[in-house]
């Protein structure tokens, strides 16, 4: 049962229309007796506004990236194999009730993960974050599920539900 988490592309693409916008008007107010200035506007626009904007839907893409095949678990740049979670705890999460938004902000403020001594997870005791970053990004909601060790790992994602289910299902799949 493969799966993959795909990420919400709404606010990448408002922003790149909004800076395509804003080259192409100066272009038009500007072209061609002032190309060295639009061009030089548009990189330094792009790099110090754009860039920054554009940091956190990369950042999710790069540690927050979900995908589930037959035997492992792939969340940003690390791979789980699947024998190593514990089923009952995925279960468990399944059954919860999904967090509100104020709930889900709240949650997402206080998980991180620095490697930092005393903003280590387990410093503050919490579970390990999965996939490289240092927290959960702002809204993104959080499960947190266990290793056959008794590991706890927090695992961010945009459909809870859905990662859940097919978390559920692929390793109900393993064990058979």
């Amino acid at each position: 049962m493969p799966y993959e988490e795909k990420l919400p592309r709404a606010y990448t693409r408002v922003c790149l229309a909004l800076y395509v916008a804003l080259v192409v008007w100066m272009g038009v107010t500007s072209l061609p007796e002032d190309f060295a200035i639009w061009l030089g506007l548009s990189v330094l626009f792009g790099a110090v506004v754009l860039l920054p904007l554009l940091g956190v839907p990369l950042s999710k893409r790069i540690y927050h990236r979900i995908r589930i095949d037959g035997h492992t678990l792939r969340v940003g740049r690390e791979r789980l194999p699947l024998v190593r979670l514990d089923p009952d705890s995925v279960g468990a999460a399944l059954h919860e009730a999904a967090p509100g938004a104020a709930r889900r902000y709240a949650r997402s403020a206080q998980q991180i993960d620095v490697p930092v001594s005393g903003l280590r997870a387990r410093d503050l005791g919490n579970a390990r974050l999965v996939g490289g970053g240092w927290s959960v990004p702002m809204g993104m909601d959080s499960v947190v599920v266990a290793t056959r060790q008794g590991e706890g790992l927090t695992i961010a994602t945009h459909d809870r539900t859905a990662f859940l289910t097919a978390l559920h299902g692929a390793l109900s799949g393993a064990q058979a």
